[in-house]
């Protein structure tokens, strides 16, 4: 772990300040896991009912920082089961280009630009992750089924896809 006194530490601790201080980012709580450890976040994230798909939800998830950050980017994990999302693994990893590494993508998919670089910060991380449930990302899917029953109801051939997100959200809230 690296130290409580590191200028990344010391950026952490006013980027959460901020946030928890903040009233521009309706629907994000965020605390530490441990008092003792700013690089390790817990969040929560409240969707607002007029997302089609994943409205009322309440998702938690955990945001851990490298020693190396801002220069490097955290990872954003959800703690609350997520089966049916386009944009999040089984593991509950998000998969979203702002937190790949700040290279050249070796597949060609993304550009530098669209992956981290340290004018990110967790508010802009925890926006675009909102805007993922709000308009998930079917080009490039860590959750292939999601994706592809995703397309399939924007095509009309179903409703299977918000079936399985309206199941997540009644999960999120422990309904069942």
């Amino acid at each position: 772990m690296a130290s409580t006194t590191s200028p990344a530490a010391a950026l952490l601790k006013r980027q959460l300040k901020e946030i928890q201080t903040g009233k521009d980012l309706p629907g994000i709580s965020c605390g530490l896991v441990n008092d003792s450890n700013i690089f390790e976040w817990e969040v929560m994230l409240m969707i607002n009912d007029d997302c089609k798909y994943y409205g009322g939800g309440n998702f938690r998830a955990r945001m851990v920082f490298p020693p190396t950050y801002p220069h490097m980017p955290p990872s954003l994990t959800f703690q609350t089961p997520i089966p049916f999302h386009p944009n999040i693994y089984q593991n509950g990893n998000l998969c979203i280009s702002i937190l790949h590494p700040p290279e050249e993508d070796e597949y060609g998919y993304e550009t530098a630009a669209e992956r981290w670089s340290p004018v990110q910060s967790p508010e802009t991380i925890l926006l675009s992750t909102i805007s993922l449930f709000h308009s998930p990302n079917d080009e490039s899917p860590a959750n292939v089924e999601a994706a592809r029953l995703l397309r399939e109801e924007r095509e009309g051939k179903h409703k299977e896809f918000r079936k399985r997100c309206r199941k997540c959200v009644r999960e999120s809230l422990g309904e069942d």
